[in-house]
């Protein structure tokens, strides 16, 4: 997936990757997506209800091994 910034939030505990991901969805721009890099298995739940809360879209996520990615659509 073509993200537009990766966001690196691996080793961080709750709530970091949330407001990690809330600043970082600050430097782009409408429509464009945001792929978050986390490890908390915590993130699974915020994120999506995050993503939904700001209106943003969770395109995708997936997991590998240890690390948890998402995509996430900026409105």
């Amino acid at each position: 997936m073509n993200a537009a910034k990766v966001l690196d939030a691996k080793g961080l505990a709750c709530p970091m990757p949330i407001v990690k991901t809330k600043k970082a969805m600050n430097d782009i721009e409408s429509g464009e997506i945001l792929e978050i890099h986390a490890t908390d298995k915590g993130a699974k739940a915020d994120l999506a209800a995050w993503s939904k809360s700001g209106g943003h879209e969770l395109v995708d996520q997936s997991e590998e091994g240890e690390v948890l990615k998402f995509w996430i659509k900026k409105k």
